[in-house]
């Protein structure tokens, strides 16, 4: 039989695929990845025994997750479309790469996922698959005209499993797709594609709206090094983490109960196609804040600049699956640089949705109080701002004297005419 190795969830679409690709004859691992979602793993386990699967692999990928993916992300400050922090895209090549490495091990030639012709995953993992084993086989079954005649949608994937008895959360009346990891949960589909459709407080699963958060402050310290995070510190309590999962993790838990993380887009997908998503980010936006505040006394200004225009580059690698490629390499390698002397700790208080930064200190720092004072001299000869403003006006005064001659001829020609 033919051996295929399948990115499985547990959920509807992939119990489904499961099911499928047993009926066409091919022998199913499921590789299950523990990327931090809220599973019951042995259920997941059990299920796909259940339905079929010949063996299932379960990988707990939540350290790696955190400090090769989520960590390089937030050092690269990469946020897409200025707004999306990118939780489902960072997880999907590190689970690709993942499933390859247990293709291997099993002699899968085929590897398979759940994700939609309509939808960016298809393109994270199917790039991820070639690019780390050029010779893989891969059976997208969105993509498959068989498949498509028998699946319309969501809705016929629950009655057939239904009518074959795999159990799904899914239900008709309320068909939303959910991601969830460490970094994040995504919420689309279903009555969500109705952009003014207001999804409140019962959809969300890692924090609280930011109304329903306490009126109480919550005291806080970051500490990087190298532009990573090496602690966080409850200043309230004296709660203090360095192991970088169980720091994410805490931040995860402080984020969410101050109602931070929830954004609500509309989106433009890689294909072409725009979407509609809700997300839950709660430890990740405290990181990503905290990291641009260090970098604003510890970075230099013409670093800055060049790595804030590689930023959204690097944004739109990681969203549309470009993670293994030599241009990710390059600016992976950018970003390490721009962040040797990144150094430092951020104080801030969270706060009913919001993150308010107290203050920042670092050994790094390149903020002078008294070159920078309004009130000191400090060694800054305020007279030789005189030149340096008369050589940037060259330009601009060179550029009103050609717009003034033009008005001219202009007019010039109109009066001849």
């Amino acid at each position: 039989m033919k051996k295929v190795m399948l990115a499985y969830s547990g959920g509807l679409d992939t119990s489904v695929i499961l099911k499928w690709l047993i009926n066409k004859g091919y022998e199913v691992i499921a590789y299950v990845a523990d990327v931090g979602q809220n599973d019951d793993f042995e259920a997941v386990r059990e299920k796909a025994l259940a339905i079929g699967a010949s063996s299932v692999i379960i990988e707990d990928l939540k350290r790696e997750f955190v400090t090769d993916y989520i960590f390089q992300a937030v050092k690269a400050n990469a946020v897409y479309e200025d707004r999306y922090l990118l939780g489902t895209a960072l997880a999907r090549p590190l689970i690709a790469k993942k499933q390859i490495e247990a293709a291997i091990e099993y002699g899968a030639d085929y590897v398979s996922h759940g994700a939609t012709g309509k939808g960016n995953d298809q393109v994270r993992f199917e790039l991820a698959y070639y690019a780390l084993k050029p010779d893989i086989k891969v059976i997208s079954p969105w993509k498959d005209a068989e498949f498509l005649s028998q699946f319309q949608g969501r809705s016929d994937m629950i009655r057939y499993a239904a009518g074959h008895r795999i159990p799904v959360k899914a239900s008709i009346s309320k068909p939303y797709s959910e991601d969830d990891n460490l970094m994040h949960i995504s919420h689309e589909a279903g009555i969500l594609e109705d952009p003014l459709y207001f999804a409140g407080k019962d959809i969300l699963q890692k924090m609280a709206m930011p109304m329903d958060a306490p009126d109480k402050e919550t005291h806080i310290s970051i500490a990087f090094k190298d532009g990573i995070p090496v602690n966080v510190t409850n200043k309230d309590d004296g709660t203090s983490y360095s192991d970088p999962l169980e720091l994410f993790i805490y931040l995860n838990k402080l984020g969410g109960a101050n109602g931070i993380g929830l954004l609500d887009m509309v989106e433009n997908r890689f294909v072409g196609i725009k979407s509609r998503g809700i997300y839950e980010t709660p430890g990740a936006t405290i990181l990503y804040a905290a990291h641009k505040d260090i970098e604003g006394i510890a970075m230099d200004r013409e670093v800055m600049r060049l790595r804030n225009m590689l930023a959204p580059v690097f944004a739109e690698l990681v969203y549309n699956g470009f993670w293994f490629s030599p241009e990710m390499e390059f600016l992976k390698a950018s970003m390490d640089k721009s962040q040797e002397v990144i150094d430092g700790v951020v104080h801030m208080i969270l706060y009913k949705g919001n993150i308010i930064i107290e203050g920042r200190e670092s050994p790094s720092s390149l903020y002078n109080k008294e070159l920078s004072s309004m009130d000191i001299e400090g060694g800054f000869n305020q007279a030789d701002s005189l030149g340096f403003i008369r050589i940037n006006a060259i330009r601009l005064m060179a550029h009103h004297a050609i717009m003034e001659a033009n008005k001219k001829k202009v007019t010039e020609d109109a009066l001849v005419g």
